[in-house]
């Protein structure tokens, strides 16, 4: 199936993505750094998911709270009671996913689930609030992101895993490999220990699969150009406003 039957798709290109809700402010995904991509013109918002011990699932990076917060722990081993009472910066609160799916009702999500406990509960979010067509569900696990989709069916748009990702590289270079057929993105750093990922080549397999390319998580303003030039899809950055001029100098950048 091609993006185009997703609704997750249906946005003029480049998607423009707020990575974390752009990292570069200081309180990543916490309400407040999505809010302020909103407000600047983001519809397309990165996060990720973890699950707390009674099972709230909550948009935040790490496995533990020390990186960001003021508070300590693994998340996984903490009630929500404790992880609600930790701020970012000292100074914002943990969301939780559901709630950031209902403060920004007109925005589509990309969401790295980064254990395999909060896999379950982020479907469940996503039945609740009918919420199938603003999601996309990445993970560096191939495993994990498979299961979505069995689980989800194509009501549920996924992206490939590390092991689909350097399938469909061995396929741009002439090899016999292929990566999961069920996937609609390839999500990719520019490049990986050093090998380059994203070129002209792997852009082009990816098209004739029915696969965008979106890159992450891009910086620098040269470096969006040229990955624009070669065609992708989508560019996740921690610099919302940098990625936004970059897009308007191009006319690119949706009214």
């Amino acid at each position: 199936m091609t993006t185009a039957a997703h609704p997750y798709f249906d946005h003029p290109r480049p998607f423009a993505f707020a990575h974390r809700g752009g990292v570069a402010g200081g309180l990543e995904n916490t309400e407040r750094a999505f809010r302020r991509a909103v407000d600047l013109g983001y519809r397309y918002l990165e996060t990720d998911v973890h699950v707390t011990a009674d099972g709230r699932l909550v948009a935040f990076h790490d496995a533990t709270l020390d990186r960001v917060t003021d508070a300590r722990g693994a998340i996984a081993d903490l009630p929500w009671s404790e992880v609600a009472r930790a701020r970012v910066g000292g100074r914002e609160p943990v969301p939780l996913f559901a709630d950031l799916l209902r403060a920004f009702p007109g925005t589509r999500w990309n969401v790295d689930v980064k254990a395999e406990g909060a896999l379950l509960p982020l479907l469940r979010v996503l039945q609740e609030q009918d919420a199938w067509g603003r999601v996309c569900v990445g993970s560096f696990d191939e495993r994990r992101v498979a299961r979505a989709q069995a689980l989800a069916g194509n009501r549920l748009a996924t992206s490939l895993g590390t092991r689909g990702v350097v399938a469909l590289r061995l396929r741009s270079w002439g090899l016999p490999a292929r990566p999961r057929p069920d996937a609609r993105a390839a999500q990719v750093p520019v490049r990986q220990a050093g090998i380059p990922v994203v070129d002209g080549a792997f852009v082009r397999c990816a098209h004739r699969l029915g696969l965008q390319v979106h890159v992450w998580t891009v910086n620098e303003a040269d470096a969006m150009r040229a990955l624009l030039d070669l065609g992708v899809d989508g560019i996740m950055t921690d610099h919302v406003e940098l990625l936004r001029g970059v897009l308007e100098e191009r006319g690119a950048w949706p009214a």
